[in-house]
C-alpha cells in the first residue's frame, strides 16, 4: 500500500481526536490516551473475528448481510468490543478520576478502532482520486460515527459512576460501579449506541450516493453527544 494511501487511513481518526480531546478541561495522560487508542485497533481485530462468526451463523438461516438482524448484531459486537476496551484498560488507572473521562476514552478507543477500519479500506484503493473521495465520506461518516455511538456508550458510562457514588463504600475505589442500575445504564448505552449504528448503516444502504440523510443523522447525534458533554461537565 503506498505511504500516502497509509497517511489517509490515519488521518481522520487524529483528526477527529485532536477535536474531540478539547472538550476535556482536565487533559489526560498522553500515554493513557495512546493506550486507549491502540486497545481499539486490537477491538477492531477481535470484532472481524466475531463478524465473521456471527456472518456464518446467519448463513446458516439464510439471513443475509443486510438484514436488520445482521446490522444489529454486527453493530453490538462492535459496540461491546469498543466498551471492554476502554474499561480494561483504564478502570484502575488512577488518572480517571472524573466522570467525563469515561466519554473521553470510550472516543478514543472508538477513533483507533475507525483508524484500521480505514486503513484496511484504504489498502484496496487504487487510484489517488478514488481514495481521496473514499476518506473524505469516511471522515465526516464512519469514523465520525464511531466517535459518536462510543461517547454515547461514556455518557452513560459516567451517569453509571455518579450513581455509583452515593452507593459505594468509604473504603472503595471511587469509580467502581454499583448496584444493578449502574450496569442496567451501560447497557442501556451500548443499545442505543448499536441502534445508532444500525440506522447509519441502514441509511447508507438505501441511500446510495445520497449521503444527506446518513449526515443529517450524525449531525443530530452529535448535538446530542456535545450536550451529554456538558451535563457531565456540570456534575
Amino acid at each position: 500500500m503506498p505511504y500516502f494511501f497509509l497517511f489517509l487511513g490515519i488521518l481522520p481518526s487524529f483528526a477527529w481526536l485532536v477535536f474531540f480531546l478539547k472538550e476535556d478541561t482536565h487533559p489526560e495522560p498522553k500515554k493513557m490516551i495512546a493506550r486507549a487508542f491502540i486497545g481499539g485497533v486490537f477491538a477492531a481485530v477481535f470484532a472481524v473475528g466475531f463478524q465473521l462468526v456471527l456472518k456464518n451463523l446467519f448463513q446458516s438461516f439464510q439471513i443475509d448481510d443486510y438484514h436488520p438482524l445482521s446490522f444489529f448484531s454486527f453493530g453490538f459486537v462492535e459496540e461491546i468490543l469498543k466498551f471492554l476496551a476502554a474499561y480494561l484498560i483504564i478502570r484502575k488507572s488512577r488518572f480517571f478520576d472524573e466522570p467525563i473521562d469515561a466519554m473521553i476514552y470510550m472516543i478514543t478507543v472508538a477513533l483507533g478502532f475507525a483508524m484500521l477500519e480505514n486503513i484496511a479500506i484504504m489498502s484496496n484503493m487504487n487510484a489517488l482520486s478514488e481514495a481521496l473521495s473514499v476518506i473524505t465520506l469516511r471522515f465526516v461518516g464512519a469514523t465520525l460515527l464511531h466517535a459518536l455511538s462510543s461517547g454515547l456508550v461514556g455518557y452513560y458510562w459516567a451517569k453509571a459512576i455518579i450513581l455509583s457514588r452515593g452507593l459505594k463504600p468509604q473504603t472503595e475505589p471511587p469509580f467502581r460501579l454499583y448496584g444493578l442500575q449502574s450496569r442496567v445504564l451501560i447497557f442501556k448505552g451500548i443499545v442505543f449506541a448499536t441502534l445508532l449504528h444500525t440506522i447509519f448503516n441502514y441509511l447508507i444502504l438505501i441511500s446510495k450516493d445520497i449521503a444527506i440523510y446518513p449526515l443529517i443523522l450524525l449531525t443530530i447525534a452529535a448535538l446530542f453527544v456535545f450536550w451529554d458533554f456538558e451535563k457531565i461537565k456540570q456534575t
